[in-house]
């Protein structure tokens, strides 16, 4: 009999966002989820301040923390069987909230930080918000110690671009983080672009700079839908057979008519 397992009919994924720009019906990673999950039922969940106030702030503050966790178990009430972290510049209020619930929460940028300590010794963390910097770097440092890997970390921040791309000139943000990459990359092996908002250029900055640049939004939804099959599989007899008693309760059903 074959053990290949099948996603749950009933999984749910929670997204949690710290700023209305990044959770629009065509984001990409809404686009994403119902490509690699279309069955699984999605949840957003937004503080539409965080971000903002983390940026204020120069931290992730304890208010901004608690706030995270609040998300987080507002998810986890709703029965979210795993939750998404959007954000990276929250990081460490999400590890904070990884303790304070039951339910998997994967960051955005897990998956991309585990992929640069496997593509390069001499690592590039390229931000446009300063709050972003720390908690990329602390992630890709965690994931290398768990691989007992011995890398180094270059960081550039990015001037201005996102209050550019906050008003809206896409254009502007993105000469502004091209010519960011251009000066990292003479000191890295792999540039590893620390916001989602940045995932759009990844191909433009591999043309200009000539080497890899990794993106958080496709490789952490991945990992996501990873973790949602891991946590709601279903052996493919039991889902067989789950079908098996729909159709006969149909069929019955429609014999009584």
């Amino acid at each position: 009999m074959s053990t290949t397992a099948t996603m749950s009919p009933t999984a749910s994924i929670a997204v949690l966002h710290t700023s209305l720009l990044f959770v629009s019906p065509d984001s990409v990673i809404n686009e994403y989820l119902s490509e690699l999950a279309p069955d699984a039922k999605v949840l957003h969940f937004v503080d539409s301040d965080v971000l903002a106030a983390v940026v204020r702030d120069g931290e992730v503050s304890p208010a901004s923390t608690q706030r995270m966790v609040h998300l987080a178990q507002a998810a986890q009430a709703a029965g979210a069987d795993v939750i998404f972290s959007a954000c990276s510049s929250v990081g460490p209020a999400i590890d904070v909230a990884r303790r304070l619930v039951s339910v998997p929460i994967v960051k955005i940028d897990d998956a991309m930080a585990a992929s640069a300590v496997e593509t390069a010794d001499a690592i590039g963390v390229l931000a446009t918000v300063p709050t972003t910097l720390p908690p990329t770097r602390a992630l890709v440092e965690e994931k290398a110690r768990a691989v007992g890997r011995d890398i180094t970390v270059q960081e550039l921040l990015c001037e201005g671009a996102f209050s550019v791309l906050m008003s809206g000139d896409r254009d502007g943000h993105d000469a502004i983080v091209l010519g960011g990459a251009r000066a990292l990359a003479k000191e890295v092996d792999v540039i590893v672009l620390a916001q989602a908002s940045m995932a759009p250029l990844a191909p433009a900055i591999t043309e200009a700079v000539g080497k890899p640049v990794l993106s958080s939004p496709r490789s952490g939804t991945e990992n996501a839908v990873r973790v949602l099959h891991e946590q709601t599989a279903e052996p493919a007899h039991a889902a067989a057979s789950a079908w098996e008693t729909t159709q006969t309760q149909w069929q019955g059903g429609c014999g009584a008519r």
